[in-house]
């Protein structure tokens, strides 16, 4: 965001102006409370939980690449039962870390 004294640099006069003032006034309140929503947003469990999700996701696509090389190459099939365990460990894990109660 630009100061308003890098908006009025080339005209310094018009600061002095009752509108100007006004709208001064008024856009330091908004600036205030885009702050206010900015800290806000990063206080908030969304990010917390968006986090998880994306966690989540990015497992079911290694154990979905897992079982695909599995019926291509003959590996080891993937061992679902220790990867639902461990994913159920992270996510109440992160929900006690976070404090979101499921």
């Amino acid at each position: 965001m630009k100061s308003i004294r890098e908006i009025f640099r080339n005209n310094q006069s018009l600061l002095d102006e009752p509108e100007v003032v006004k709208l001064v006034d008024y856009c330091s309140e908004l600036e205030d409370e885009i702050v206010e929503l900015k800290f806000q947003k990063t206080d908030n469990k969304e990010l917390a939980l968006i986090d998880m999700i994306k966690e989540v996701l990015k497992g079911c696509d290694a154990l979905e690449k897992e079982q695909m090389e599995h019926e291509r190459y003959g590996y080891d099939a993937p061992d679902y039962k220790e990867t639902i365990a461990n994913l159920k460990s992270y996510i109440y894990r992160r929900c006690r870390d976070e404090k979101i109660w499921l």
